[in-house]
């Protein structure tokens, strides 16, 4: 292949822009977390479609070509502008962007029967400029299902797994690296340590970046987006709509900017007014709160499926907004809706020309999306991740106890009390079983479990089957089992261990007919604040990222199944189940199995991915 790379760069001090690395957004699930670590350096990056003009990658000290959910090999590719090959600047490529690379260049690509999601042990060859600094052995983060198995001429492996003989390559001549792996995520040890020497000793940037920068920018761009219109913002009382409110209130001023919370019904035990009181102590007088819950119940009434769920939802928070401003006098035409979406709602939601849907977020629904069209949304925070909104809000003088909360879905409890009709049932069951048996050996006893809850697989979304464990609590070899089943057992995409009962016969275990009722949405809010105040007892609350406990329509006989899901995470883009103290389990378990309606709890032990946070 003839390969010439030409020199498009007129160099920092003479173009007056500030030095950036241009990322390709090939549709990953972590796009935008890779510009956030990129900024964690201080550099300024900005994210650009596969199709780019050569003219707009000019100023680029570098480039990035992201992960994303398709196959280089196939009709679901991308297609890209090759000239991102011909410009004379160091190409750094993860997952998709990595196979694209060896693809490019004459290496061969191909799908392996063994995928890997989550955790692995990457080691070392060689001693490239890409992993100074690293050790032999490092942990790395995957989650693919094709790889490369054949180097492009001038290459070399710099990095292998157990499963994967090119976890990384590089051709340092060209200054040409590519990463099977993600070095963006937090759960890759040195991720950072790898995007720093690519930045700093590969592309040669100079810091210039700051959040204290990036919210004067913030400020502009609000004021230009609302004008002379005031803000209607929807306030759920977490950590993103409390700094949204902060944000649009020194930016616009108090009497341009109108604060609803709105009782869903799906609130955790006396929220809203925990809500009010915190906002209240933290300056934030002017909140208004409305109770909607019957209405909110009335239209999920029936309603199973997790996705239609979310959208109603969300369309309902819009009616209830409606209502209020009609009562209020407020003209339309007057008002922009204000939100707290950061970045993950979005990027989950599809927000990218080539991701994959994961799930609709309440505030990502049709009628937000045309409201964006229209020009009538705000959202300062939808560039940032959970981290920087924090990170802002400590900026703005955010009381502690508003910025540290632990994440809480808008949806609230409705997406953690799944809903059946009684008739969910497992495609292939022996055959899925047979090969949980091989995988557990036999100090596990295991089975598929007729339910399904929402997954993120290679970036594509998954609605599978749960494998439930059970056996003696060691969370290092449970951990190990979780990856290994949803690896290799295509039809599962999350593995739960049984805390509760000891042993059941698994022809007594069914799935009921449930939907969303009062009475369920209480005997969830009944355990959850059980197990918020054993966490914060325990003094937890900061070790764990966010808690979710889920009712699910799982049976012995008389009640429902508890799960427990505490996980472990920076950024929610990435995590980690997180190991309970047993001593801690079983004063959970005691007291969770005394509430009247709980015949079973289970542990979530899966990692993300292959799982999300949330079930559905």
């Amino acid at each position: 292949m003839l390969f010439i790379r030409i020199l498009f760069l007129t160099g920092p001090a003479s173009n007056g822009m500030k030095e950036q690395i241009a990322i390709i957004d090939f549709g990953s699930q972590y796009t935008h977390l890779i510009a956030r670590r990129i900024r964690q350096l201080g550099v300024l990056a900005k994210i650009y479609p596969p199709t780019v003009a050569f003219r707009d990658l000019r100023f680029a000290k570098g480039i990035i070509l992201s992960g994303g959910p398709q196959s280089v090999f196939d009709k679901t590719a991308v297609k890209y502008n090759p000239h991102l090959f011909a410009l004379a600047v160091p190409i750094l490529g993860f997952c998709y962007g990595h196979q694209l690379i060896a693809q490019y260049f004459g290496g061969l690509v191909r799908a392996e029967k063994t995928k890997e999601y989550g955790s692995a042990s990457l080691r070392k060859l060689g001693s490239a400029k890409l992993f100074l600094g690293l050790n032999r052995q490092e942990r790395i983060w995957m989650s693919h299902g094709d790889q490369v198995v054949k180097l492009p001429p001038g290459f070399s492996a710099i990095g292998r797994t157990a499963d994967c003989p090119v976890a990384a390559m590089a051709d340092e001549k060209r200054n040409i690296y590519g990463l099977q792996f993600h070095p963006e995520v937090t759960h890759t040890a040195h991720g950072l340590t790898i995007l720093r020497n690519f930045v700093f000793s590969v592309c040669y940037c100079q810091a210039n970046w700051s959040m204290s920068q990036y919210y004067r920018q913030l400020i502009k761009e609000v004021k230009k987006t609302v004008g002379s219109r005031r803000v209607f913002l929807l306030v759920s009382g977490g950590v993103d709509s409390s700094v949204a409110f902060a944000v649009l209130e020194k930016t616009l001023g108090k009497k341009k900017v109108f604060g609803l919370h709105i009782d869903n019904g799906f609130m955790r035990l006396n929220e809203s007014k925990k809500v009010a009181q915190a906002l209240g102590r933290a300056g934030f007088s002017d909140l208004v709160v409305v109770d909607a819950s019957d209405r909110f119940l009335l239209a999920v009434k029936g309603v199973t499926d997790p996705e239609v769920k979310r959208e109603i939802i969300g369309r309902t928070f819009l009616k209830v907004k409606d209502d209020i401003m009609k009562q209020q006098n407020f003209k339309k035409p007057d008002w922009v809706l204000g939100q707290g979406t950061i970045y993950p709602d979005t990027i989950e939601t599809g927000g990218t020309k080539h991701a994959d849907k994961i799930k609709t977020h309440h505030n990502r629904v049709k009628e937000i999306l045309k409201l964006m069209e229209l020009g009538g949304l705000v959202e300062p925070l939808a560039e940032l991740y959970k981290d920087e909104v924090r990170e802002l809000g400590r900026l703005l003088g955010l009381p502690a106890s508003l910025i540290n909360r632990q994440p809480f879905p808008g949806p609230g409890l409705a997406i953690r009390a799944l809903c059946g009709n009684g008739q969910n049932s497992v495609k292939s069951a022996a055959a899925i079983n047979k090969k949980l048996r091989r995988l557990a050996g036999s100090k596990f006893k295991t089975m598929v479990l007729p339910l399904q809850s929402v997954g993120v697989q290679g970036d594509n979304r998954t609605y599978r089957h749960p494998a439930l464990i059970a056996g003696p609590i060691s969370w290092s070899k449970i951990h190990n089992l979780s990856v290994r089943i949803t690896n290799e057992v295509l039809a599962v995409n999350r593995v739960v261990y049984l805390l509760h009962p000891q042993k059941f016969d698994a022809k007594d275990l069914k799935i009921k007919s449930a939907y969303l009722t009062s009475e369920r949405l209480n005997l969830l809010r009944q355990v959850d604040d059980i197990v918020m105040t054993e966490i914060k007892r325990a003094g937890l609350t900061d070790e764990i990222w966010q808690f979710p406990v889920i009712l699910a329509p799982l049976t012995l006989g008389r009640g429902e199944t508890i799960i427990l899901r505490p996980v472990q995470s920076k950024e929610a883009m990435t995590v980690n189940f997180y190991p309970l103290p047993q001593s801690i389990l079983k004063r959970l378990v005691k007291k969770i199995t005394a509430v009247p309606g709980v015949d079973l709890v289970l542990y979530d032990v899966t990692n993300k991915p292959p799982a999300t946070i949330e079930w559905e």
